[in-house]
């Protein structure tokens, strides 16, 4: 009995290591790579991830790259400062995603502002979006043919009005919509520089027109702003008078429009304004 019961225990611990050995194999192939079995469940990354999150809602820190509302939460000044440099984009219907970076804003300070709608606290059904939320989009028609963008600022029924920018991306779309919408001179292509030099040009070159009004531009679909690229060194801001107001007495000359000194996509250069920064 002592002898039998030897051998089978000999043999059991053999065919425990022979099953040992078996397991071992199938676990570990040559290349050290984990191959899961087809029957197992497999907890991991899926073979496609699916659809991911827009390039404009994120940048590659995983940090929102569109501007929320707490960038439009601040007074017209430097909220028109702050616009500069910024990009905007426009998405059509067919996806087509238009970009251009903010060069030019004129700020327009409410009720105070001679030069403002809403001089003396006037509200009427065509300025309410200048008395919403800050972001609140404000575009009116002018000269019965054309439209301005304007943003909202903290403050009732004060403004930013976008006025010109550097056409980043959808040129060419931008120069189909300029060419259908603009009058005269239809046959002659567009420069570049000539796509979103003026309020009512960006608004031609990215489709913008009165549906756009009261929109809000931290969470429209189909217009947004992000933080544009950082740059070597600040830009040379340049304040000069605003265009076009020459019937708003004082506040004709009050230094409320800002663009970036030396570029080319401005609408208008004030050369004294900019002997002035030198001086």
């Amino acid at each position: 009995m002592p002898a039998r019961g030897g051998a089978q225990l000999s043999r059991r611990l053999g065919q425990k290591r022979q099953r040992l050995l078996e397991a071992e194999r199938h676990q570990s192939p040559p290349d050290g790579a984990w191959t899961p079995s087809p029957t197992e469940p497999h907890v991991g990354l899926p073979v496609t991830l699916g659809p991911q999150r827009s390039i404009y809602f994120s940048s590659p820190n995983s940090r929102p790259a569109r501007l929320g509302s707490e960038f439009f939460d601040q007074p017209a000044v430097p909220l028109a400062r702050a616009f500069l440099g910024q990009v905007l984009v426009r998405r059509l219907d067919d996806g087509t995603e238009l970009r251009g970076r903010i060069v030019e804003t004129e700020a327009y300070l409410g009720p105070e502002d001679e030069a403002a709608h809403s001089r003396g606290g006037r509200q009427t059904p065509r300025n309410r979006s200048m008395f919403m939320e800050p972001g609140t989009l404000y575009v009116y028609l002018i000269y019965g043919m054309y439209f301005c963008m304007n943003v909202s600022s903290r403050g009732d029924g004060a403004c930013v009005l976008l006025r010109a920018l550097e056409p980043l991306g959808g040129l060419e779309t931008m120069r189909q919509l300029r060419s259908t919408l603009r009058k005269g001179a239809a046959s002659r292509a567009l420069k570049d520089r000539e796509l979103c030099s003026g309020p009512s040009k960006l608004c031609q070159a990215l489709a913008i027109d009165r549906s756009f009004d009261q929109r809000d531009l931290a969470k429209d679909k189909a217009v947004w702003l992000e933080r544009g690229p950082p740059g070597s060194s600040e830009p040379a801001v340049v304040a000069a008078a605003r265009v076009g107001i020459g019937h708003a007495g004082e506040w004709a000359q009050k230094p409320l429009r800002f663009y970036i000194q030396g570029s080319p996509w401005v609408s208008v250069v004030n050369r004294a304004a900019e002997r002035n920064m030198q001086a």
